[in-house]
């Protein structure tokens, strides 16, 4: 039997693991849509997601939902391809 304290934590702790589950799903989704732009070699589309996906990544790091390292070395490896893709294309 929980005490009225466990069952509040229990209540918050669902609503904490729905919206960290919706910012990782947002998260992928991001990342899949840069890729998607980086491989099709659109260079302003890709370099929009981009942003848009370093930005989502800095903000979940931020919430504890990633660790910081992690949104590093993501925004990393998609800055590299990016760049990449801008001297290919220049």
């Amino acid at each position: 039997m929980h005490r009225l304290s466990a069952k509040k934590h229990v209540r918050a702790d669902a609503k904490k693991r729905a919206r960290n589950r919706h910012r990782k799903t947002t998260l992928r989704t991001a990342l899949k849509n840069a890729e998607t732009a980086l491989q099709a070699g659109d260079v302003e589309n890709a370099q929009q997601f981009c942003k848009m996906t370093a930005s989502l990544f800095d903000r979940a790091a931020s919430k504890g939902v990633i660790k910081k390292g992690t949104a590093n070395r993501q925004k990393s490896r998609i800055n590299r391809k990016l760049n990449a893709l801008i001297a290919e294309s220049a």
